[in-house]
């Protein structure tokens, strides 16, 4: 599996890759050059090929670190080559340049597993994210680059001299580019990402560059790359002017498209622009020193009708750090020379916000007074323009928030039991209730008669009831509008539900929701908590903590009004716990089998803990060869994979399904996959999607999952991007979010383990078992392992058969590993263990919760492998203890994971790290491989579980399905109360079985392939 690296090198994207198996060769150079070529590179051709990637192919200089032979390979290439002093040396690598746009789309891209990201090219990818968030926020400005002379590039092919020789140059047209304009908070990232580069970025070419220099050149690219996709239109409509219109307006059009370039422009009239956009520019990038020009408007106190906008200096490090004009002229501010700092940044200011000319008469501005009308005018128009400056703009509390809306009251009609009905009284989605609308200003509800009054007043900035509110011409026509139409009656709740869910419209939303009984629980968004908890139901075999007999509640609530929801609690919080007593306590009433699709390392999981919890419960696992469709309807739970259901669409559509659940729901977050359009195409009553991060990348995937949840609640995938997602994404609409929140929090319950009201409920420690399957080949190697093990055993005595039983136990645990550790030969690791695909999937969870965990095995060999791949999939760090490193070297990685403040996966031999060690950063503890010792595993959980440690631990062991590994553990379990008397303290015991029972004991159950 190549190891794929980036850089940047003259304005484009610059990729090479390491290729493990060429370890040793001696790699030919394609030029005629004194610097060697690198050992380990693959070739340009041979890396487009596998990243799929177009470009032109080139080679390139790189310094690297570097024994006195060859360069040291990358630690995710899994390569160890032995230095006792490295030293930077210079290589030649083949690589590909990619421009700009191509990069950007590549960047933010996943990898298809055939490849792995080096740290330099995860950096980039971390770079492209936020030229992309920079673009979404409007933080970039036009500028004209002038075109310099430049050396001839090969293209389509590889070049005639390696970059360090010299090449003719070639006058380089004039460009329309966007760069990023950096202030503030930006600013700060940029030097944070900028002290993160790693060297490998910075190490292309015939000399080191400075990182700031190579980050400022590939984040303007990108930005310009991501802009484009903004504006892929000509900005201009009609035609494209032609060379001899004026640049100017050449320059706009040439800011959107593909095309940047300005041929022939005059020297002159280029440099006219270019000035001007620079001090434009400059002007915005101004509050990159350690202070920046603030404005904070005041509302007038009762009565009064005059504004106050104050003039402060703030600090562009701690935005809390306030100094007033007035503070500022009298010398209080500590920054030097702050009066002249505030004077220039409030003269530059004077262009955006030209009232601003008066107050700098006086010879210390410290505010300027405003009317009502100036002050809506402020707001508008210049509060904005100034914040995209990067000037400070602070404003009222109500300033930007929708003035004019409606708000919707819905009252149950009352029973014959009381006023209070709920769900199981038989509330259901097609029941009556009366509903009125009313308009609102602000916070407060008017009638007729004020809004004539509102409309006849004709000032923008009004105060309403002793508050300040902003109107405009539009709101106040659609509200006039809505007072002719029909505001009250009776409606279904579903009816009443599509109004909340659809928010209004664009002109007059939905500001407030005032609900009774179970729609008012619905609609609060906080059923889980209004609702009477659901106690644990009888034939569920446990006790369910009273969070979730909460979610219990909240669950079998919507089940009743035949409605779907997102569970999103936070993993730990026992989503699955919760969905069977869903099923437990329904299933009397139930009128078909539930259809749970999950990942297939989940399956086994699935089953055991439904075995565990749920025993009377009937399941049936449809997957692989055998499948028996008779058998779906009859059992309570049936569980399948995305792959099988997908491939099996037909067979479960014809089946009526009470409900249909999907674990890991983000398989379904991109709503146009197929597995995903299966999934919504299985008929049921009720649908239950459970994944605790129901929003990774942006908002489409939450209509994606609410859309299998509930379809067509939401409306089109179109109108909810223009509803609520490029409002949110683009513009950070709080009225949108509100509104966005509003519409979907009846559908979603989130926990977080770090609510206190949560924590409490958490035992300290909390073991868990995880359930592995393998995968074929996985079974293949097994059985052949089972097979020619046994007539070793079988055929010795002694001391030889009692090594005999280990060396088979070693290999089988092996394969259960990962093929790869048993066969020792380097070869790829995705898609071909069980226990990999979990433990990443894991991994990922627990970085993405911003926590720390340790993983053990017991093979210092398997954690070599597992360290740089699971460094590459989870975009950081991951630690490595072994026997092999030093005390000094422990002790630091140690420190490192005790203190830092990052998530941090900690990879750990068991041998080594066992026992001694204080690691209460971590609160995950994860087995891998299992010592068949409970002594010797809860020493190494209590690593993490000791004195110090302030959160709950959680500690997952995993097992492989119909192995070994679980048999044992079943041994393990029967003889908990007499272990340390019946378990050694290795796996020696295990040796003096008979052979029959080795037998029993190493055979492979079919149900254990994936």
């Amino acid at each position: 599996m190549l190891v794929v690296h980036g850089g940047w090198h003259d304005g484009r994207l610059a990729l090479w890759a390491e290729d493990p198996t060429r370890a040793g060769e001696d790699t030919k150079s394609q030029i005629k050059t004194t610097i060697k070529p690198h050992r380990y590179a693959a070739g340009a051709h041979d890396l487009a090929g596998a990243i799929d990637l177009a470009g032109e192919e080139t080679v390139l200089v790189i310094a690297l670190p570097s024994s006195t032979r060859s360069p040291l390979p990358s630690p995710e290439s899994g390569l160890t080559v032995a230095a006792r002093a490295p030293k930077l040396a210079r290589w030649t690598v083949p690589a590909l340049l990619v421009d700009a746009r191509r990069a950007l789309q590549f960047l933010r891209a996943e990898t298809d597993g055939t490849w792995a990201p080096a740290e330099s090219l995860r950096y980039l990818g971390a770079v492209a994210e936020l030229a992309e968030d920079l673009v979404r926020r409007g933080r970039m400005l036009p500028q004209l680059v002038r075109g310099e002379a430049r050396p001839h590039a090969a293209r389509n092919g590889t070049p005639r001299r390696a970059v360090n020789d010299a090449a003719p140059s070639r006058a380089a047209p004039d460009e329309a580019r966007w760069r990023a304009v950096l202030t503030g908070s930006d600013a700060a990232a940029f030097r944070s990402f900028a002290q993160a580069m790693p060297p490998v970025c910075r190490a292309l070419g015939d000399t080191e560059q400075h990182a700031d220099a190579v980050l400022r050149q590939a984040l303007d690219l990108l930005v310009d790359a991501a802009a484009r996709q903004v504006f892929p239109e000509r900005l201009l409509l009609g035609h494209r002017p032609g060379k001899t219109a004026p640049l100017a307006d050449r320059w706009v059009v040439a800011l959107s498209g593909d095309d940047a370039t300005l041929p022939g422009a005059k020297k002159a009239e280029a440099e006219a622009l270019q000035a001007a956009l620079t001090e434009w520019f400059e002007a915005a990038q101004a509050a990159n020193g350690p202070a920046r020009v603030s404005f904070r408007l005041d509302e007038p106190v009762r009565g009064a009708d005059e504004w106050w906008l104050e003039f402060a200096l703030q600090s562009t490090e701690d935005p809390a750090h306030y100094v007033t004009a007035e503070d500022v002229f009298e010398g209080a501010a500590e920054w030097p020379r702050a009066d002249e700092t505030l004077l220039a940044g409030l003269g530059r200011a004077v262009r955006l916000f030209p009232a601003l000319y008066e107050s700098l008469r006086k010879a210390r501005p410290d505010g300027m007074e405003l009317d009502t009308a100036g002050a809506f005018d402020f707001l508008s128009a210049a509060a904005p323009l100034l914040q995209a400056a990067g000037y400070g703009v602070q404003l009222p509390s109500w300033a930007g928030k929708r003035g004019l809306g409606l708000k919707l009251t819905a009252r149950t009609k009352k029973t014959t039991s009381g006023p209070k009905a709920v769900a199981s009284q038989g509330f259901g989605m097609s029941e009556l209730v009366d509903y009125r609308l009313d308009l609102m200003v602000g916070d407060e509800t008017i009638d007729a008669a004020e809004l004539e009054r509102l409309a006849l007043s004709a000032v923008p900035l009004i105060r309403v009831r002793g508050r300040w509110v902003e109107l405009d011409d539009r709101q106040l026509k659609a509200a006039l509008k809505a007072v002719g139409r029909r505001r009250e009656g009776e409606l279904t709740a579903a009816d009443v539900l599509a109004q909340v869910v659809d928010g209004g419209e664009s002109d007059l939303p939905l500001l407030a929701v005032d609900a009774d009984g179970p729609l008012g629980d619905l609609l609060s968004g906080q059923a889980a908590e209004r609702l009477t908890p659901i106690a644990t139901p009888e034939g569920f075999a446990g006790t369910l903590r009273p969070y979730q007999e909460r979610g219990l509640s909240w669950l079998s609530f919507l089940s009743k009004l035949g409605l779907g929801g997102i569970l999103a609690d936070d993993m730990g919080l026992g989503k699955t716990a919760q969905t069977l007593s869903l099923l437990v306590s329904e299933k009397a009433d139930s009128t078909g089998p539930t259809l749970l699709i999950c990942p297939m390392s989940l399956v086994s999981n699935w089953r055991k803990e439904a075995e565990r919890f749920a025993p009377g419960l009937t399941v049936h696992v449809h997957h692989g060869a055998g499948r028996d469709p008779s058998a779906l309807s009859k059992h309570d739970l049936v569980i399948t994979t995305y792959g099988t259901a997908l491939r099996d669409l037909e067979l479960l559509q014809e089946q009526q399904w009470e409900r249909v659940v999907c674990d890991e729901a983000q398989a379904l977050k991109n709503s146009g996959t197929r597995q995903a359009q299966a999934a919504r195409a299985i008929p049921a009553r009720t649908r239950l999607a459970l994944s605790g991060t129901p929003v990774e990348n942006h908002l489409a995937e939450l209509w994606a999952l609410l859309e299998f949840c509930n379809p067509g609640l939401l409306g089109t995938a179109k109108r909810f991007r223009s509803r609520y997602q490029e409002p949110i994404e683009a513009r950070q609409d709080e009225a949108a979010a509100h509104a966005l929140k509003q519409a979907t929090g009846p559908f979603i319950l989130r926990r977080l383990k770090t609510d206190k009201s949560i924590i409490s409920d958490l035992p300290e420690k909390l073991e868990v078992k995880v359930w592995c399957t393998l995968t074929p080949e996985q079974a293949t190697l097994y059985a052949a392992v089972v097979e020619d093990m046994m007539a070793t055993i079988s055929a010795s005595t002694g001391i030889e058969r009692r090594g005999n039983v280990l060396a088979a136990m070693t290999r089988l645990k092996q394969v259960c590993n990962h093929p790869a550790h048993l066969l020792k030969d380097g070869s790829a690791l995705p898609g071909r263990s069980g226990k990999l695909d979990r433990l990443e999937s894991l991994c990922e969870e627990i970085v993405a919760d911003g926590e720390k965990g340790l993983v053990f095995t017991q093979y210092a060999e398997f954690g070599t492998l597992l360290q740089p791949y699971l460094q590459a999939r989870l975009d950081r760090p991951v630690l490595w203890l072994h026997g092999g490193l030093t005390k000094a070297r422990r002790d630091e990685l140690v420190e490192t994971f005790q203190t830092s403040d990052e998530p941090t996966i900690f990879l750990l031999s068991l041998k080594a790290a066992g026992t001694g060690l204080n690691l209460t950063a971590a609160n995950h503890v994860v087995h891998v491989d299992r010592w068949w010792n409970p002594a010797v595993e809860d020493q190494a959980t209590d690593r993490a579980y000791r004195i110090g440690q302030r959160k709950n631990v959680q500690v997952r062991k995993f097992i492989c399905t119909g192995t070994l590994e679980e048999r044992i553990d079943e041994m393990i379990e029967r003889k908990k109360a007499l272990a340390e008397s019946v378990v050694g303290t290795g796996e020696e015991w295990i040796t003096d079985l008979s052979t029959d029972a080795l037998r029993d004991l190493f055979a492979l159950d079919p149900s254990a392939v994936g």
